[in-house]
């Protein structure tokens, strides 16, 4: 029997109301089967919680090869250990499929699904829109719906509340809506005070019922509920959280162009001003933004307030200083590649780490396949290491130009201490804990350090017995 079919047999919609307790009562005593549209960074994590809480949880997600490894219990989250899923799987608290159908058996679905960017940093809302239409038909009465997806104010009220509408269901009598947007930081979760349960939770929904049913959920997994006025509120909050972090960042890095020009390190200026104890919270600089938040949502800002003929010009200006940041790596390469007589032309360069951060295996906006297209375009003979990313294809970008040309080169990652050996230059973009940086200082040649890792290693900038390499900080 397909999971879809098992999963579906106890649909709400087919019982007795005689036979059915309250929604509410439901959530409170963990016999609502709860269900997650998306089993990515965000979602995977979510459904493990709240099946580990108690509840029998229905994770779908369309990508086949997904569902099929969790349902054998390798997860393809680093943040969800094997053990773990492999026990909620075997106790019959967790299970994925493919199919929507499975939806009918859910008293609660929580979407998180991707809210990517089309050209120009126009939303992208196709994932939400689809995953709500694909739930439409399954919809049903004492059910809740509550969307996680980072996107613009007004998003839960314009697109989640008239599709549930559409179906005759009264928002607030017959189903619940709320948002509660994720938190998750990917590769951190394990840390003290970042897990599902401990990093605070908003909650916010359509109206003083749906809110009661939207903390009845997650008060089952998370120590502390922040509730705020509005469904827009939470959405804002979430964008100015990840929009912070985007501007300061770029803050930062415009500060490591400053030091650069003048000759100071901008690492121990960081340092130095971190030491005031009030007024000042340390960023670093680094090759640029990546991943699937920061570059990317504080756009869906943007845009909602260009409908409105306002602009965001911190927002928008931190996009290009960040933006640029790959480019300026790829200017310090060519400067320390000149100082030994050689240029980025028939250079062979090896990237070192292409994900967008520290042990986390996603690439998504990472600032490192800029950086590899860029070097590409210049002539470089390109290579990359990185632990986490077996290939990796790159477009090609034209010296001067953000237009990518030609076909996307693939990439198979390199044997390591070959790569170190063999390479002009190297570009350490990722810091990733695998790495022994005393080998690395060793091996290599050169190292443009774009992460301040080499800080302990202790190598001077122009190697004086010519068995450590040559370091140049971003």
């Amino acid at each position: 029997m397909h999971p879809a079919a098992r999963l579906s047999t106890n649909s709400h919609a087919d019982a007795p109301t005689s036979e059915r307790t309250t929604l509410l009562s439901r959530l409170h005593d963990r016999t609502a089967t709860v269900a997650i549209i998306g089993l990515g960074f965000a979602g995977l994590p979510l459904g493990v919680a709240l099946a580990g809480a108690g509840f029998r949880v229905i994770g779908v997600d369309l990508d086949a090869s997904k569902v099929d490894a969790i349902n054998a219990g390798h997860s393809p989250i680093a943040d969800v250990p094997d053990g773990v899923l492999a026990s909620l799987l075997s106790s019959g608290k967790f299970e994925a499929t493919t199919e929507y159908a499975a939806l009918a058996a859910a008293d609660s679905v929580t979407i998180c699904v991707p809210t990517p960017l089309l050209p120009g940093h126009i939303p992208d809302l196709t994932y939400i829109e689809s995953a709500v239409d694909a739930l439409a038909p399954y919809l049903h009465p004492d059910m809740l719906v509550v969307l996680e997806s980072t996107t613009y104010p007004g998003t839960t009220e314009e697109i989640i509340q008239p599709r549930v509408e559409a179906r005759g269901l009264r928002v607030g009598v017959d189903v619940f809506i709320g948002f509660a947007p994720e938190r998750i930081d990917p590769g951190a979760t394990s840390s003290p005070g970042l897990t599902v349960h401990s990093v605070p939770k908003l909650v916010a929904g359509a109206t003083p019922a749906c809110i009661m049913h939207v903390q009845e959920l997650y008060t089952s997994i998370v120590d502390r509920l922040v509730p705020v006025s509005s469904l827009r509120t939470a959405e804002m909050a979430k964008l100015v959280e990840n929009s912070f972090r985007m501007v300061n960042i770029a803050f930062v890095n415009e500060v490591a162009l400053m030091c650069d020009r003048l000759g100071i390190d901008v690492w121990e200026v960081i340092d130095a001003a971190a030491t005031k104890p009030y007024g000042f919270l340390p960023h670093y600089p680094g090759p640029g933004l990546g991943g699937h938040c920061i570059p990317v949502d504080p756009y869906y800002l943007v845009w909602k307030l260009k409908t409105l003929n306002m602009p965001s010009r911190f927002i928008e200006l931190a996009g290009e200083i960040n933006r640029a940041m790959p480019a300026h790596v790829v200017s310090k390469v060519a400067t320390a590649l000149e100082a030994r007589g050689l240029t980025v032309r028939g250079s062979r360069i090896l990237v070192l780490g292409v994900t967008y951060k520290r042990d986390v295996a996603d690439v998504r906006e990472s600032p490192s396949l800029d950086i590899l297209g860029l070097l590409a375009g210049r002539g470089a003979v390109v290579t990359y290491h990185d632990p986490f990313i077996p290939v990796l294809h790159v477009p090609v970008q034209a010296p001067g130009t953000i237009d990518i040309h030609g076909v996307p080169i693939t990439l198979h990652c390199s044997e390591l201490i070959e790569g170190l050996a063999t390479s002009d230059c190297v570009v350490l973009a990722t810091d990733h804990t695998a790495y022994d940086w005393d080998v690395v200082v060793r091996t290599a040649r050169l190292i443009i350090d774009t992460r301040n890792a080499l800080r302990h290693v202790g190598a001077p900038a122009v190697p004086t017995d010519g068995t450590r390499a040559a370091i140049v900080k971003l």
